[in-house]
């Protein structure tokens, strides 16, 4: 009798356990039994990744590499974070030592200006060549076209992808010492150039004696009279206080200068196609967002240095003509360094 009672609670005990391991939740609505939904972002590996800007945290540049930062957070349920670091702080004020650190990978992004990577190649030189670009609709379609794919084929052969182009602007020139409305006003005017031959050239053939400096150190420079002016666009000039050592400005737009939101290339190949993707639509939206800010910026900058007691000297078509003339020959030497097929590109 015991035994039968025993046996029929065993068999009652195994019938209860086969139910409770037969039993399960039912599916998600929409996807298979047992299939749980992907958490979001959890596609993506969690990331702190370096970006250097040149300027100042007030600049353009910053603000676009913010609005960078944090769409590319947003985009990975902040999987990743981009830290910004300005005024050139990783690279101690060197420019040109700052785009070797993105190459390197001791960086991982960056916005650094053309005028910087012709150090890498000349051929960099060619949008900065003077009034090649005269004017924000033919830089917009030459830099969104052709010519401007060209300058990102060749960045991707230095070691960094190009995510977008931003600006800069174009260069203004100021000094202490005097008005500049032809080239004989800059006869033996000690100019801060940055590092590029052809500026050099630029300079010298108009009389000038150009002095290339870290950007860093520019305005211990001027203050102290080591140079007499320098060249850069408003927005620059305005967040580098460059106004409070120099109270001369000629508006001439001489020459463009386009910036590159850059990462180093082994970094990005490394990614998966998605967070490219995420990379690279981000990097073109925020950096619409800086050129809209740039020029938005442009006539409330010259009110304020004309508010800080600037002189401007705005020159004329004719006056333009002047300096036209005497760089032709700075057009014909760089035509062979950058090569006619790219220069006629831009033309």
């Amino acid at each position: 009798m015991k035994k039968r009672i025993t046996l029929l609670l065993v068999c009652m005990l195994v019938v209860s356990l086969m139910a409770g391991c037969s039993s399960s939740p039912e599916a998600p609505a929409g996807g298979d039994a047992g299939e749980a939904p992907a958490e979001q972002g959890s596609q993506f590996d969690a990331m702190t990744l370096r970006m250097s800007v040149t300027t100042a945290d007030t600049s353009p540049w910053y603000k676009g590499a913010e609005r960078f930062a944090e769409l590319v957070s947003e985009r990975t349920d902040g999987q990743v974070t981009i830290n910004i670091f300005p005024n050139e702080q990783l690279s101690n004020g060197n420019q040109p030592g700052g785009i070797e650190q993105l190459q390197n990978g001791v960086t991982d992004l960056s916005y650094h200006s053309t005028i910087i990577y012709s150090v890498l190649d000349p051929k960099y030189s060619v949008i900065s060549m003077p009034w090649i670009l005269p004017n924000n609709e033919m830089v917009d379609a030459a830099l969104n076209g052709a010519p401007g794919q060209a300058i990102k084929d060749l960045t991707r052969e230095k070691g960094i992808e190009p995510l977008a182009f931003g600006e800069n602007g174009f260069r203004q020139v100021t000094n202490s010492r005097r008005a500049i409305a032809s080239p004989e006003d800059m006869a033996g005017m000690k100019i801060r150039i940055p590092a590029m031959q052809m500026y050099t050239d630029l300079y010298r053939a108009l009389g000038a004696d150009p002095t290339v400096m870290n950007f860093a150190e520019v305005f211990t420079a001027l203050q102290q009279g080591a140079i007499d002016g320098q060249e850069n666009p408003l927005a620059i000039i305005v967040s580098s206080n460059l106004y409070e050592v120099q109270d001369q400005i000629s508006l001439w737009n001489y020459s463009y200068d386009a910036l590159i939101l850059g990462m180093n290339k082994a970094k990005f190949d490394s990614m998966s196609p998605e967070l490219q993707t995420i990379f690279s639509e981000a990097a073109e939206e925020a950096s619409a967002y800086q050129v809209q800010l740039n020029r938005e910026a442009e006539a409330a900058n010259l009110q304020f240095l004309i508010d800080q007691g600037m002189t401007v000297t705005e020159l004329t078509d004719e006056q333009i003509e002047a300096f036209r003339q005497k760089v032709i020959p700075v057009y014909e030497a760089h035509e062979e360094i950058i090569g006619k097929e790219l220069m006629d590109m831009f033309r």
